[in-house]
């Protein structure tokens, strides 16, 4: 067969990925969301980087609550940090992190992080397939969606992509991936893919060398050198990766090298220098696994090491190198990153060193534009903690979203609660607004609520609090973390308020009641009988 001949019997060129040491790279965009937001990247060069922390991560020994230390010990005595151990944070008395994550430490204290307490979303699902859909498509737990919340926001920008694109006004992805394929977070409508998929680091460093693995000394694999070479060059967006990889370059030391080399730095690594490079993509998503930890989470002789240490090592160390190449580079102001991982773990340990599918968990926003510090509070762990436990969510995971949204790339209001996440979420203090017209709602110190009395609850009890005025929501949330009822929705006086709540038909066990003003969440425990 005739090489035109060939070609003409397979796919046109242009839509044949680039296959490169046995790995494809696919050149795909799609949204009306991307298109402003590209505009705006272009403007004020902003960059999102979001880390997916792919298996359930312990979030309990990732952010230690040593105000909780006692009743922690009992419930998870056999996996829990040492209090001596963990890291200290400047100004916080009461939270300390993991003491793999000396990297993440020092840039909380030089005021780069933001940490968001108990993530979640209501009725939380236990399945790694389902949560992580979830988390990725921004849906509520009881809706299935085919697309993702960065899909729809680039979505939104560019409503004829992939048509005409790349152009001279749009030359650069709309968004890259290093991975073996396209995140959900990353699907529009229609299932259009809106970003652009480097296999592995390895096949982008072959890609931007020009390297192409010798195929087979055979007719076939004469063919087969050929269409790699061809899709190569017909990529519309290789081009500009491989310019922006020539300019830009890595200038830390920090990124582990040889032996002590992690996937996740190597990704990030590769981030900074396209950046650098002058690439005006906006948004980076890059991935680790190994966060499923139900068993030999630690090592019995000493709890600060093993698997999830080492995790957390591979974090810490990636995050903070990326942070110093940014900042070696004169980029660290316009870049901001993220991490998530689809739920937290169970507070009670198994036997088996390890911990079990969970609920809620802390996410980590980094960047010189955060707004430095600890949003929200310390899970409250109970005295009779049992095995279905969980932490109840003190913030959806869409408010983090809407406040990446609003306040780093400034989407407007009716389009982030109408066509990105499909409702309306309250914005968190995650970064510096104070250029910006979005101003998120204030978490108040003053607010308190106290412990139901009696507790434990027999037949009904009082539950007091003190709010500023204005719409108060008290929640209850059952050991596994769902939402049970709505003990009190309304408009409150300002001032200490008492109301009556009565036991009804609910079961006996440990409960978590949550008071929701404005962005402030308070949850105390409670025990029903």
């Amino acid at each position: 067969m005739k090489r035109k001949e060939f070609l003409k019997a397979t796919v046109p060129a242009v839509m044949i990925p680039s296959l490169i040491g046995g790995f494809s790279i696919k050149a795909h965009g799609t949204g009306k969301f991307l298109k402003k937001l590209a505009r705006r990247a272009a403007i004020n060069g902003k960059v999102l980087v979001v880390i997916e922390m792919n298996g359930g991560n312990d979030g309990l020994n990732m952010v230690i609550p040593v105000d909780q230390y006692s009743n922690l010990s009992t419930a998870r005595s056999n996996v829990l940090i040492e209090e001596n151990k963990a890291l200290a944070l400047n100004g916080i008395t009461k939270t300390k992190l993991h003491p793999a994550m000396t990297g993440l430490q020092n840039l909380y204290n030089d005021e780069k992080v933001c940490i968001i307490q108990n993530v979640g979303y209501p009725q939380p699902n236990f399945s790694h397939f389902r949560s992580t859909d979830i988390w990725k498509s921004a849906s509520d737990s009881n809706q299935n969606l085919v697309d993702g919340w960065l899909g729809r926001f680039l979505d939104h920008e560019y409503p004829n992509y992939p048509d005409n694109y790349p152009s001279v006004a749009n030359p650069d992805p709309l968004a890259i991936q290093i991975g073996s394929s396209v995140s959900l977070s990353l699907i529009g409508p229609g299932a259009n893919n809106m970003a652009m998929n480097i296999s592995n680091p390895d096949d982008f460093y072959a890609m931007t060398n020009d390297i192409v693995d010798p195929a087979p000394s055979t007719p076939a694999g004469h063919e087969l050198t050929f269409i790699r070479k061809v899709s190569q060059q017909t990529q519309g967006y290789l081009a500009v990766i491989k310019a922006a990889s020539t300019v830009g370059e890595n200038k830390s030391t920090k990124y582990p090298t040889g032996g002590r080399a992690n996937s996740l730095s190597e990704q990030l690594k590769i981030v900074a220098r396209l950046i650098s490079g002058g690439l005006k993509t906006p948004l980076y998503y890059v991935s680790m696994g190994g966060f499923d930890t139900h068993a030999q989470q630690v090592v019995a002789s000493d709890t600060s090491t093993g698997a999830h240490a080492n995790l957390l090592s591979t974090l810490s160390v990636a995050i903070d190198a990326f942070m110093d190449d940014c900042k070696l580079l004169k980029i660290d102001d316009r870049v901001a990153g993220m991490t998530f991982s689809e739920f937290g773990r169970r507070i009670q340990s198994n036997f088996s060193l390890g911990t079990d599918h969970g609920a809620a968990a802390p996410m980590f926003v980094f960047g010189n534009k955060v707004n430095p510090g600890i949003i929200g509070n310390n899970p409250t762990i109970s005295s009779t903690v049992s095995v279905n436990d969980n932490l109840p969510m003190e913030y959806d995971f869409r408010q983090v979203y809407a406040s990446v949204l609003q306040q780093w790339f400034e989407l407007d209001d009716e389009t982030t609660d109408k066509d990105v996440l499909l409702k309306n979420f309250d914005n968190l203090p995650v970064f510096d607004t104070t250029s910006s017209i979005h101003k998120p709602l204030k978490i108040e110190k003053g607010i308190v609520l106290e412990q139901n009395y009696p507790n434990p609850l027999v037949d009904k009890a009082f539950i007091q609090f003190n709010t500023p005025g204005g719409i108060v929501d008290i929640a209850l949330f059952d050991a596994m973390g769902r939402k049970v009822q709505t003990i009190y929705h309304g408009k409150s006086e300002a001032g200490v308020q008492d109301i009556l709540f009565e036991k009804g038909n609910l079961k006996a066990g440990n409960y978590y009641y949550q008071l929701s003003y404005q962005a402030n969440r308070i949850t105390k425990s409670m025990v029903i009988q």
